[in-house]
């Protein structure tokens, strides 16, 4: 049975993904400034600090234009938090990696973001498994 995009129940999820979003994005611009980060420098230091990527990859993964993270990648670089060096595969790609220092930084800013940290932790492993399936799927990727 497909359900009616109007309906009650999905029009409410619907403003509490909203609102989510909202409080999230919200709590990561704060402790980006707390780092002296804009919050898009944050994000793309987070995004580094699990795996180094060339530019395209990092704008496909925050669905922006490559050139918005040629710059954010140059004041992160200027700062030390990240280097460019050659990709292992093509040394004709240059991906961007987190220095220790980046590393660092992205560790505490993860350290501080509390807003989804502590509702989850009021749910059972069970419900945050769930809740994680659930997203994925929405998104359209394969539960773990």
């Amino acid at each position: 049975m497909a359900t009616s995009r109007t309906d009650p129940v999905t029009l409410e999820v619907v403003e509490l993904i909203g609102a989510v979003v909202a409080r999230y994005y919200e709590e990561y611009e704060q402790a980006a400034a707390q780092h002296a980060l804009t919050g898009a420098q944050a994000r793309v230091l987070g995004l580094l600090s699990l795996e180094p990527l060339p530019m395209r990859r990092i704008a496909q993964k925050l669905k922006c234009e490559p050139s918005n993270i040629t710059g954010i990648v140059d004041r992160l670089e200027a700062r030390g938090l990240v280097e460019r060096r050659p990709a292992p595969e093509d040394r004709r790609v240059k991906v961007a990696v987190p220095t220790d220092e980046g590393r660092a930084v992205a560790h505490r800013l993860r350290e501080s973001l509390d807003f989804a940290r502590e509702p989850l932790g009021e749910l059972t492993g069970v419900e945050r498994a769930l809740l994680r399936d659930l997203l994925k799927r929405m998104l359209g990727e394969a539960p773990a």
